[in-house]
């Protein structure tokens, strides 16, 4: 159904080419989003065949391919760059857009115009930073035999495709003027930017954390005010230009394990179309389904076996709301009540290994990637015992599974052995050094593959996972990118400096520094996606707590339950936010039966703060 009923029925709307017009949009629209995602798609199976192929010659014949590892990282950037537009709408645009909501009829249409002034600047960096790159840099890369400049070169176009597709989406929403308006002024800033040159005493990175902070109250997508803010830095005095802004981003993002992420995504999505996150389902009715509150019981337990398998929040709340809410409000658990528990017992899927959140510290911070997903291990389990303890003592009056047979617990058991492989796979692999983290990862995401061509399922619900795990990854990965500049320019104004020295003012304790740190990353997740504040925090914070004497892996542990928790609160909450739309039921609800789990949670990362500063 064509979505744009608003303009049909608009007072004085035009019958004639203005609808037509946007009917048009919508049509190239669909067919430019479809294309890219397939585009996408066929990117991450070329990566997933090349890792696994390279795996198994390196380990079993001893030889493997050349270049395949900065093949496989400019695939990553390719998947990126094709994939920037998806940052423009949805979830995983990561719009901070609880103010805006706010704003009164014809203020909040101001805003939206000025969000699009930001992506139409990002989308100006990209292409401007990448031709200027693509103009100066010269050499070709010694395993591919490819020119360097390629691998900029997908930013470049990545920025094209934004402009493209923000223009079809506002020609289809019937606000071609609104862009024409935004166009403009993005376009006059970018040049006025250009030839600026402020004389200040103030680091530039005040006026990047400004910029981007317009940007996010104004809805804009992350990425996009992450891009902006530092171009707008130059103006100040950033040691960043334009081409380097580009350079770093891609640099950022051209690491090998990085590209664990949408291995680790493609597992979640196959694990839930195949099947398999069922019989983890069914395992875990059969160990506390006869349980006080055995239903929430069991939504919990499959969450942690989940956890095990995906590395994913998102992935297990969507597959959460769908699978135990119609459940839970059968056996008469209110609806808001049961999603709240689904969002709740989803967090503890980027505790549990493998994570993606402790894949995106170790990138930002050089920790070992082995000695976080075994200390999260540690973390998921005492998170999860805390929920348990609070579903107990909240849900009351429902009536209780009957209890299984030892027949039936082996049973399902026994189908569920294939997912509990992949822990073996993941955690064993990546702790004892068998295989490198990207490599595990790549080899989940084959043995899921497997698992779902043997459950017989079509080619296009195969194809469908693939899909939804690139638009994902390369959403996370342009974030990662953007981040990269942020990042690089609060660590030259010496950010981290400054907090050490304040926490110095406060004592310089162990205490002293993870009271403060959970202070600034309570507060700071209250506005800023996980992965984001993970890249930009995770290095300011990590040196005040070493100098401490607290254990960089405890701390990296405490930081990330700390922002993990935030997927439960306002005005961002995702997992809230992807229980309620799956589940139909409003998002404040889910906001106020989530406190209980939220109170467990937080009295959880009290318990691990303890750990850390004892151990």
């Amino acid at each position: 159904m064509w979505p744009n009923a608003a303009i049909r029925s608009r007072p004085g709307a035009s019958r004639g080419s203005d609808v037509s017009l946007a009917r048009a949009a919508y049509r190239v629209l669909g067919f430019v989003e479809a294309g890219l995602a397939t585009v996408a798609a066929v990117i991450l199976m070329a990566l997933l065949a090349l890792v696994t192929i390279n795996v198994v010659l390196r380990y079993f014949f001893h030889t493997g391919i050349i270049g395949a590892e900065d093949a496989a990282i400019w695939l990553h950037v390719a998947l990126i760059g094709l994939g920037a537009p998806i940052a423009l709408n949805g979830p995983l645009a990561m719009r901070l857009d609880v103010f805006t909501r706010l704003l009164p009829k014809g203020l909040d249409t101001v805003a939206q115009m000025l969000a699009d002034v930001f992506s139409i600047c990002a989308a100006l960096v990209l292409i401007s930073g990448g031709h200027e790159i693509i103009s100066m840099l010269g050499g070709v890369s010694l395993t591919l035999g490819l020119p360097e400049w390629i691998r900029f070169a997908f930013l470049a176009v990545g920025g094209g495709l934004v402009v493209i597709v923000l223009t079809l989406r506002r020609a289809a929403d019937g606000q071609l003027t609104r862009l024409l308006v935004s166009t403009s002024i993005g376009v006059a800033l970018y040049a006025i930017i250009q030839r600026a040159g402020i004389d200040t005493e103030l680091p530039a990175s005040i006026f990047l954390a400004a910029t981007a902070a317009l940007g996010m109250l104004l809805a804009a997508p992350l990425a996009h005010a992450f891009l902006a803010a530092a171009y707008v830095a130059t103006a100040f005095g950033s040691p960043l230009p334009e081409p380097a802004i580009v350079s770093t981003a891609v640099a950022s993002m051209s690491k090998f394990l990085l590209l664990a992420i949408p291995f680790f995504l493609l597992v979640g999505s196959l694990l839930t179309v195949s099947g398999v996150a069922s019989h983890l389902a069914t395992f875990a009715a059969s160990m506390v389904g006869h349980r006080r509150g055995g239903l929430a019981q069991t939504t919990l337990l499959t969450s942690v076996l989940f956890s095990g398998a995906s590395g994913s929040s998102v992935a297990n709340a969507a597959f959460g709301a769908s699978t135990f809410q119609p459940q839970l409000v059968k056996h008469g658990y209110p609806p808001a009540q049961a999603g709240a528990i689904i969002a709740a017992t989803s967090v503890l899927d980027n505790i549990i290994p493998p994570s993606i959140a402790f894949l995106i510290l170790a990138a930002a911070t050089n920790l070992s990637v082995g000695a976080l997903l075994l200390e999260g291990l540690f973390a998921g389990l005492v998170m999860a015992v805390c929920l348990a303890v609070a579903i107990h003592l909240t849900v009351r009056g429902q009536p209780r599974m009957p209890a299984a047979t030892s027949g039936e617990r082996r049973r399902a058991a026994i189908a569920a052995l294939p997912a509990f492989g992949l822990g073996l796979i993941v955690v064993l692999g990546i702790r004892f050094g068998i295989v490198t983290t990207t490599e595990a990862a790549a080899l989940a995401a084959f043995y899921t593959l497997c698992l779902a061509i043997r459950a017989k399922l079509a080619g296009s619900v195969i194809f469908g996972a693939f899909v939804q795990a690139a638009r994902e990854a390369s959403a996370i990965g342009l974030l990662i990118g953007t981040a990269g500049p942020f990042a690089f320019l609060l660590a030259v104004d010496d950010v981290a400096g400054l907090v050490s020295d304040f926490v110095s003012l406060l004592g310089g304790s162990a205490f002293a520094v993870i009271l403060l740190s959970n202070l600034i990353l309570l507060l700071v997740g209250l506005v800023l996606d996980i992965g984001a504040a993970i890249l930009l925090f995770g290095p300011i914070l990590l040196p005040s707590a070493v100098a401490a004497g607290i254990d960089p892996i405890h701390f990296g542990v405490v930081l990330v339950v700390n922002l993990m928790i935030h997927g439960l609160t306002p005005p961002l909450g995702m997992l809230v936010f992807v229980v309620s739309g799956v589940t139909g039921v409003p998002a404040t609800a889910l906001f106020r039966n989530v406190l209980p789990y939220l109170f467990a949670l937080l009295i959880s990362l009290a318990l691990l703060c303890a750990w850390a500063l004892i151990f």
